[in-house]
């Protein structure tokens, strides 16, 4: 067996992944539990292999020596956090968006903003960005902007490239795939595209929600921040809420996941519908 075969063998220690555990949550506030152990060395072995690396405690050397932490924070946080989503995941919250939120706020002098917090792969701003469009196609004058962040530059490559499979636009209506996809000049593969017209919608950004200032250029009307507040802990969780509430216009709502709850947090907004809160003027309790 190869030295590399051996320390693939030899795993991660419980020291060296308490220390990542540690990183991790300080710098991105993931919160990883003793039992992700092994999930946290099956997906290192490909980033040790990319670099070369015959042992994880070489790896952690490293990682956490003067000269490696910067460079490799983003590529680690790259390979540990999970990315899933879907077009049109929880499609109540696009038929709110589209009958209630956009029709009450249009006409307000300025560009409607939303914000995808935690756009994986980008099939949640490119839903938003065919509602919006459609939406704009009936409505003279609407104008709107997107911003789609995440902290994985992985995912976000994959996002503002636009390449599916075909199976993954299975949710989408057909007429709004034919208007908003193409087909590749394979004809043996079944990969679509988003049409540039659409990419060109979204602006992609790489934010981490523990930064002190998401340094936003304009307040949110909408802000989606679904199946994401599930890999932090409930301080964290409140100090991003907060945050993001922060960036949303004193009407605007914000959108959680279905399994993602606020009760109980002190925090400046109410419940509009299952999952779905709108910024309050209310002063929060001491």
């Amino acid at each position: 067996m190869s030295q590399a075969g051996m320390a693939m063998e030899a795993g991660l220690t419980t020291r060296d992944f308490a220390r990542l555990r540690e990183l991790i949550y300080t710098e991105a506030g993931i919160c990883l539990s003793p039992e992700k152990k092994t999930m946290v060395e099956v997906r290192l072995k490909r980033r040790l292999r990319t670099l070369n690396m015959a042992t994880y405690a070489e790896y952690c050397g490293f990682v956490f020596g003067n000269k490696g932490m910067k460079d490799e924070l983003i590529s680690l946080i790259d390979v540990i956090t999970t990315n899933k989503t879907d077009f049109f995941r929880e499609p109540a919250h696009f038929e709110f968006l589209a009958q209630k939120v956009l029709p009450e706020l249009d006409g307000n002098g300025r560009a409607f903003v939303i914000w995808s917090a935690g756009c994986s792969s980008g099939e949640e701003p490119y839903t938003m960005a065919m509602v919006l469009s459609e939406y704009a196609g009936t409505h003279l004058g609407f104008r709107f902007h997107i911003l789609a962040s995440d902290i994985s530059t992985a995912v976000l490559g994959k996002a503002e490239a636009g390449i599916y499979s075909s199976e993954s636009i299975a949710p989408i209506p057909l007429a709004l795939k034919h208007k908003y996809f193409l087909r590749s000049r394979d004809s043996a593969s079944s990969r679509v595209r988003v049409a540039p017209e659409l990419r060109r919608l979204v602006d992609f950004r790489r934010i981490n929600f523990m930064d002190p200032d998401y340094l936003l250029a304009d307040k949110c009307d909408a802000i989606f921040c679904r199946n994401v507040l599930i890999y932090f802990d409930r301080a964290t969780q409140e100090g991003i809420l907060r945050k993001l509430i922060q960036n949303l216009t004193p009407s605007g709502y914000l959108f959680v996941g279905h399994s993602e709850t606020l009760h109980d947090m002190d925090l400046p907004v109410v419940p509009v519908a299952p999952a779905l809160y709108r910024k309050s003027h209310a002063r929060p309790r001491n």
